[in-house]
């Protein structure tokens, strides 16, 4: 079995910044593409930011200056340092990774469970 475990969420006001972390355990042989989506109330769950096993990156555009992600390889974690926050930020942010078991061939995609954050104005 794999988790991933999300934490670093709360609440900020307009212009602040949060850190999120991301962290994976289980039967782990690697980890490829690892990412972050947020939802917000009556929304789609939309992509943030993205980065590949060899640390390339993507980003929604509504977050592009202002969001950072990054990973440890060797904590199998993800980060996504959120600075100059605005209300519209606010909503349940999810992490999301694609992962080799052991005694797999096959690269599956799990979900955390999520973290709110809400940025006030």
């Amino acid at each position: 079995q794999v988790q991933l475990v999300e934490s670093g969420g709360g609440f900020v006001q307009a212009g602040g910044s949060l850190r999120l972390s991301c962290a994976a355990s289980g039967s782990i042989v690697s980890i490829n593409a690892m990412g972050w989506y947020r939802q917000a109330p009556g929304k789609q769950r939309e992509l943030v930011a993205i980065i590949s096993s060899g640390s390339s990156t993507n980003y929604a555009d509504s977050v592009k200056g202002r969001f950072t992600i990054s990973r440890d390889n060797a904590k199998n974690t993800v980060y996504l340092q959120m600075n100059s926050l605005k209300p519209e930020d606010t909503a349940v942010y999810y992490c999301n990774a694609d992962v080799k078991r052991y005694y797999s061939s096959t690269y599956y995609n799990y979900w955390g469970q999520g973290t709110q954050v809400t940025v006030s104005s």
